[in-house]
């Protein structure tokens, strides 16, 4: 259980919570209060992104990433904590807890059946990103699916499934892009770590444009994705307590490389989940809206 437990990443859960609380947090402002139902959509939230981490290992594994040249931290399968077989049924047991808590999500919220299409494809990709014959993790393709997930599916997404629409409120798709963007950039620096052990084995951007132009990228991403909030009809200007530590990140990374560059993940994990929060929150319940 232990090992399990190591191999789930829960420190990895801000980041997959902060699009959803975004996203949940403005419906509830916007169209009434259902903390029941905003309970049951973070649930869902959390339980692809155990699902998206033991896929991840058993991929990485299995290819041979996780190898004795690795950057980042061992998991539970390197350290001989678990066997194939037994993160194979893991992740089946926890295909069935997303199936579970994705269809009473659905119907505590009322949302449409289509709503669990979204579900599925939402399954396929935190299964595939290291799995599968082809996976697009692989292929440099995780900045896209990154983007899509965890910033527009993210964000509207729990905005949809808590108010059933989405027509009126186009300004949301500002705080999606700018959560799709910074949710990027913490994968971006997770390769720029690894690039010395991906080489050979799997492509990412950082392999694709060098390490320099893949801090220049990173660098980017940071700046427009926070940018991003500020285009919302109500300027979250309490989010601005947040720019600093944007700041200590891409220090972090323009000085950094290698195992150096650890720090700059939790910080810029827990920085955008914070920017999340104060967002939602302010533009939601401003009293001068």
């Amino acid at each position: 259980m232990k090992a399990l437990i190591k191999s789930m990443r829960l420190r990895t859960l801000p980041l997959s919570l902060a699009g959803v609380v975004c996203g949940g947090l403005l419906a509830q402002g916007e169209h009434g209060n259902n903390w029941w139902a905003f309970a049951i959509v973070l649930l869902t939230a959390c339980a692809l992104q155990v699902l998206s981490n033991l896929s991840n290992e058993m991929g990485d594994h299995l290819s041979g990433v996780d190898g004795e040249g690795r950057e980042g931290p061992n998991y539970s399968m390197t350290d001989g904590g678990l066997t194939v077989k037994q993160m194979w049924r893991a992740i089946n047991a926890m295909v069935v807890v997303c199936c579970v808590v994705g269809l009473a999500m659905v119907i505590a919220t009322g949302s449409p059946w289509w709503v669990l299409l979204l579900g599925a494809a939402a399954i396929w990709a935190a299964t595939h990103y290291t799995l599968g014959k082809r996976p697009y993790g692989y292929r440099g393709l995780g900045d896209l699916f990154v983007f899509i997930f965890f910033g527009l599916v993210s964000v509207l997404g729990a905005f949809f499934v808590m108010a059933h629409t989405i027509s009126s409120e186009l300004w949301l798709v500002a705080p999606a892009v700018g959560m799709g963007l910074l949710s990027v950039a913490v994968l971006n620096v997770n390769n720029i770590r690894d690039m010395e052990s991906d080489k050979g084995i799997r492509m990412t951007i950082p392999l694709r444009i060098g390490e320099r132009r893949a801090k220049v990228y990173q660098t980017v991403l940071v700046v427009v994705g926070v940018g991003c909030f500020y285009l919302a009809p109500l300027r979250p200007y309490p989010m601005l307590i947040t720019v600093p530590f944007f700041v200590w990140h891409l220090l972090i990374v323009w000085r950094g490389r290698g195992r150096k560059l650890d720090a700059a993940l939790p910080l810029l994990v827990l920085t955008t989940f914070a920017l999340a929060v104060l967002y939602s929150f302010y533009a939601a319940y401003n009293p001068l809206r």
